[in-house]
């Protein structure tokens, strides 16, 4: 092979790499990343995120059900630099702290704070719990009946709560690429369906934050042979004005699941995320994955 040859394959390879880990495709500016490796046993599988409105404490649910509440360091950029883990222990079940709460109904998927409490919605057994603590024994919130009919691992992926005290509950799956993600409503005591969220290929729900701008995130995944695509996306509280605010490269970060959306002391509008690392971390990584918006 000549010379020339050579340099173009190379130089195509490494224009290949650079767009599988590249920046994002639309919108957002990528700040960084920070992989957490927790200093215990069977820690991983963080699938959701609550931070402290200056974005330092943090809370984040593993899908075995257990909690992890610390503080985030973050560098001169605002990037989560170090973690700092003050409390840990496993989500009680409605029956009483102490009372085990079976494989198939421990699965903590989101997390939203409103009124003081905590609400936790899991899959398996769809449901969405009150925590008036994290330690607390939970009150159970009345489901939806579509609740019922949502498959064991494509339930209710994304919780969120408004500035007025309501939740958004979005599940991960609609089972038809043509079918938009129903977007359900608990307020004054029932849900209701007040809009939808429109597929927009193949990327599925993993998460959804109400930002301090009043607009609903949405944190997608797409898996393909090579890792993860994330994008996010916004609408306002009555389904309009969707926007795409960024989409990652394929491979450029991990199996992002938890999402909040804050003001930093500039007054920027930020994003943080963690990654689900599946209980595999000779495969993947816990990581906490920084984007600025505005």
């Amino acid at each position: 092979m000549q010379l020339g040859a050579v340099v173009a394959l190379i130089a195509t390879a490494l224009g290949i790499v650079s767009w599988l880990l590249g920046g994002p495709v639309a919108g957002g500016e990528y700040l960084g990343s920070y992989t957490w490796t927790p200093p215990f046993r069977d820690a991983g599988g963080y699938s959701a995120l609550w931070l402290a409105p200056d974005g330092s404490g943090f809370v984040t649910l593993s899908d075995r059900g257990t909690w992890v509440r610390g503080t985030l360091a973050r560098d001169a950029e605002g990037v989560v630099a170090g973690v700092t883990m003050t409390e840990s222990g496993a989500l009680a079940s409605e029956a009483g702290r102490g009372r085990a709460v079976s494989r198939h109904g421990r699965d903590a998927e989101s997390i939203a704070e409103t009124g003081g409490a905590f609400y936790v919605a899991y899959e398996g057994r769809h449901r969405v719990m009150r925590f008036d603590d994290l330690d607390a024994v939970p009150v159970a919130i009345p489901g939806a009946p579509a609740f019922a009919e949502f498959d064991d691992n494509a339930g209710i992926e994304a919780l969120a709560a408004d500035a007025a005290g309501a939740l958004y509950a979005i599940p991960e799956e609609t089972g038809d690429l043509r079918r938009p993600f129903p977007v359900f409503r608990f307020a004054e005591g029932e849900w209701t369906t007040p809009f939808t969220l429109p597929r927009r290929g193949a990327f599925l729900v993993t998460g959804a934050d109400v930002g301090p701008d009043g607009r609903l995130y949405v944190l997608e995944r797409e898996f393909a042979l090579l890792g993860f695509r994330t994008r996010v996306r916004s609408v306002g509280l009555d389904g309009g004005d969707e926007r795409t605010e960024f989409e990652s490269r394929l491979g450029q970060h991990d199996n992002l699941e938890g999402i909040v959306v804050w003001r930093d002391a500039a007054g920027r509008l930020r994003v943080t995320m963690i990654s689900d690392d599946n209980q595999m971390p000779r495969f993947q990584r816990t990581e906490f994955v920084d984007y600025l918006l505005e």
